[in-house]
């Protein structure tokens, strides 16, 4: 399995520290808003690695960080005149809903910034012991100048960095490269050392990765975004303290653009993942985000998406058959052709093309074809529930409903029709007897002012 690493800026053989063990540190939301596309993009991207990687067989520990202090948290709880902790957990709850509807898998540990400050504390004392950090009116910063290797992961000279480089007003930095590991904060901050205040927001993940998967892992994840500063302050705070190498394998996903720009609240041009559930169901918004390499931007529209709806339709209502669990799926070569692909840095759009050939064999009822298809399709998060029938299967469910109202129907319409006129004539019994019949069969009925529809259930 190769990987393109971010740091050495090459596609490596991916090696684990501990044989067929995975350490995999993801940086999870700042929650003050709804998720967005964007969040969309990168989760889901970390949950196909977690689930791909999973499949091949290793012992995989995902951690996943919730920062629930954060100066924009603090912003939303003074507008909305509730506490940061009122707030920070409002919006988990909602970013977990969301993610819960991705079909995304939960994290094996997802701690909590402010759960963890304990051992930011004590990673900024270390820091601080070592030289490489220093406290000044109760702030304390990091000297990024004691540190070689600044720069390297965003490939930016540290001449380039110096000149955009700028000390704010109520800093007392020794140089305006270096960057807080703890803010002075009387009003919304906790004890420590240096007085009352809250950890610097690079501080956190470097601490919770330590404490939850040890000083050196496999593999870090996040958006593009996120290499510089956060990762670059990472590394440099994480080698500093610990002494030894931090990630082996820094891996990051494109960004969502919308009119070529980067998707973000900043810009305001974001779409948040309700918005996009009410249009599209999750298999959809998957297999648009699939469609691209995770390292390449995606360019959202509201015709890619539905590219993507009717392509994501082809493999979900693929002819289904018995699954066979007893089946030996490494086998055949479509299963060889799946984990070549994948394993080829997570090539997902020779991936989904090799369901669509599993979808085209299904429909000709070559028998392991559609075994194979869910199991290959559940490894990108995919899940089988149809949203439409063959006409093979709508016949089936109508000779159900017909057996069961003791008449024949030859469509959904005439069925939909007999239950509308039954309830105009407030004939309640037979409006019941037509949803309990429905019901048997798998269907249900939606009214709307625009009439009514029927689904799968």
């Amino acid at each position: 399995m190769k990987l393109h690493n971010s740091f050495t800026n090459q596609v490596e053989e991916f090696i684990p520290i501990e044989k067929n063990k995975v350490k995999m540190y993801v940086c999870g939301p700042t929650v003050y808003d709804n998720a967005h596309l964007g969040h969309a993009r990168c989760y889901i991207t970390w949950d196909v690695l977690y689930r791909y990687l999973k499949f091949k067989g290793y012992d995989v520990t995902y951690c996943r960080n919730v920062t629930d202090v954060d100066d924009k948290i603090l912003k939303k709880a003074e507008i909305e005149g509730k506490t940061p902790e009122e707030v920070s957990a409002f919006w988990y709850k909602k970013f977990s809903e969301s993610m819960n509807a991705l079909n995304n898998l939960k994290p094996d540990i997802e701690p909590f910034a402010t759960k963890t400050l304990g051992e930011m504390i004590s990673m900024v004392k270390d820091l601080i012991n070592k030289g490489f950090a220093y406290e000044t009116n109760g702030d304390v910063y990091f000297r990024v100048k004691k540190f070689p290797k600044y720069g390297y992961l965003s490939k930016q000279p540290i001449d380039k960095l110096e000149s955009g480089a700028r000390i704010e007003i109520g800093e007392h930095k020794e140089d305006p490269l270096d960057f807080a590991l703890w803010k002075k904060d009387e009003k919304f901050g906790y004890n420590s050392p240096w007085g009352i205040g809250r950890p610097g927001w690079h501080i956190e993940c470097s601490a919770m990765s330590r404490k939850f998967l040890g000083k050196t892992i496999d593999i870090h994840a996040g958006g593009a975004d996120l290499i510089f500063p956060h990762h670059e302050n990472e590394i440099a705070q994480s080698e500093c303290a610990n002494g030894c190498k931090f990630v082996n394998y820094w891996l990051h996903n494109g960004f969502v653009t919308i009119n070529k720009e980067k998707m973000s609240k900043s810009l305001g041009n974001f779409l948040t993942i309700d918005d996009l559930l009410k249009n599209y169901d999750a298999n959809t918004i998957r297999f648009f985000i699939l469609t691209n390499h995770y390292r390449m931007p995606v360019e959202f529209s509201d015709e890619a998406l539905q590219a993507a709806a009717n392509g994501v339709k082809r493999i979900i209502n693929a002819k289904s058959t018995p699954i066979d669990k007893s089946l030996d799926i490494t086998q055949y070569d479509e299963y060889k052709e799946f984990v070549e692909a994948m394993d080829d840095d997570l090539n997902s759009s020779r991936a989904l093309a090799v369901l669509f050939d599993l979808t085209s064999k299904a429909n000709k009822e070559i028998p392991y074809a559609y075994t194979l298809l869910c199991k290959l399709a559940e490894t990108l998060g995919f899940t089988f529930d149809k949203t439409e029938l063959s006409e093979d299967e709508l016949k089936e469910r109508l000779n159900t409903i017909s057996a069961e109202l003791e008449e024949n129907f030859s469509s959904m319409e005439e069925i939909i029709e007999k239950r509308k006129k039954a309830r105009a004539e407030k004939n309640w019994d037979i409006a019941d007897k037509i949803r309990m019949a429905l019901d048997k069969a798998g269907i249900v009925l939606k009214d709307s002012k625009e009439g009514t529809t029927w689904e799968l259930k």
